[in-house]
């Protein structure tokens, strides 16, 4: 396959600046990176805040509040007796406690940077909790653009000099094909292995996906063996905003996308999902797919505009294993794939 490769000697500088960043980073940022549990207030559209209770129950009193994107320290997690049932979880942080509906578990992960990149692009996957990305124009310079998540997936097309005459990878937008730049260290380029699909040697005809609206429930057979059961959420419960039941095949994949309105935007409550990662489409005309959510953590109790919200694991397995099967510079998988029922 044609490849963009860096000369050795741009190669070495850039190498060089991106490692003297982290010998120079301070001591007290390095260890925050390291905390075992860490989790961010995600949320979409006018979510803006979470609330932190005095006790695991939504009729506590309100401590306080923490804004979107903030991220926040989990000390413990339980069960509450409280609830809610389908989601009864709670995270004891500072000075109280929080339902996880709307937090992220995050990382912080900083990446080496690599010295090749495919002709038709190369996903790459964010590995710190956000990342600004930045727009560059001749008339304005470099402009904020969109906040990228962690385990979202992005499309590099260049490694370039950033503002910080730092290494940065220049991304194409997978719906709008604007270009802009994050520091590459806050990506982790995938390897080509990483899209081997999962049980080649089933026919395709034995696999099936059932989805339950009632349950909650996501079902993958082959044959009549379940190979992966878990909650997941549907679409609201509004006439526009329903999962729409009856039969289907997947048909297309696309493993990043960007969905809401297609706005090139700095405002974090915009309805922009940009990097939605690992999309199976089983109603393309309604735009209905299940894929990895990175803006809650709410599973068995409906949530979405229509599509099935996974977790991103579970999504990026169920990408894996369905038909049809892509490689790893596909941004598109056509085909006429695997059976969804819903009900």
């Amino acid at each position: 396959m044609p490849k963009k490769t860096l000369s050795r000697r741009k190669f070495l500088k850039l190498s060089a600046l991106s490692l003297g960043a982290l010998a120079f980073r301070p001591l007290e940022k390095l260890h925050q990176t390291q905390h075992p549990r860490l989790v961010r207030v995600s949320g979409v559209g006018n979510i803006k805040s979470v609330s932190i209770h005095k006790e695991p129950n939504e009729d506590s009193v309100i401590l306080y509040q923490r804004a979107k994107d903030d991220l926040i320290n989990v000390y413990d997690e339980i069960e509450s007796k409280y609830g809610p049932e389908y989601n009864p979880i709670w995270y004891r942080v500072w000075g109280g406690y929080v339902h996880r509906k709307w937090l992220a578990e995050v990382k912080h992960v900083l990446n080496p940077l690599t010295d090749t990149i495919h002709e038709e692009g190369q996903l790459g996957e964010i590995t710190v909790p956000y990342t600004r990305a930045l727009l560059y124009s001749s008339r304005n310079g470099w402009d904020p653009v969109y906040r990228l998540y962690y385990q979202t997936l992005h499309w590099i097309r260049d490694i370039i000099t950033g503002p910080d005459n730092r290494p940065w990878y220049q991304l194409e937008d997978q719906l709008n094909k604007v270009k802009y730049a994050i520091p590459a260290e806050h990506m982790r380029v995938m390897d080509d292995s990483e899209f081997d699909p999962i049980s080649p040697d089933v026919p395709p005809g034995e696999k099936r996906i059932e989805i339950s609206i009632s349950r909650q429930l996501l079902t993958a057979y082959e044959g009549d063996q379940i190979v992966l059961q878990t909650k997941v959420s549907t679409g609201s419960l509004t006439p526009l905003q329903k999962t729409p039941t009856g039969k289907f095949v997947i048909d297309p994949k696309h493993p990043s996308k960007h969905m809401g309105n297609g706005q090139v935007t700095s405002d974090i409550y915009a309805y922009e999902l940009v990097g939605v990662p690992w999309n199976c489409f089983f109603d393309w005309e309604g735009g209905i797919a299940t894929h990895g959510t990175y803006w809650h953590n709410n599973y068995g109790t409906p949530m979405s505009r229509g599509c099935v919200n996974m977790r991103i694991h579970e999504a990026k397995w169920l990408y894996l294993w369905t038909t049809p099967h892509g490689g790893p510079h596909d941004r598109v998988v056509n085909g006429y794939g695997t059976s969804v029922t819903v009900i």
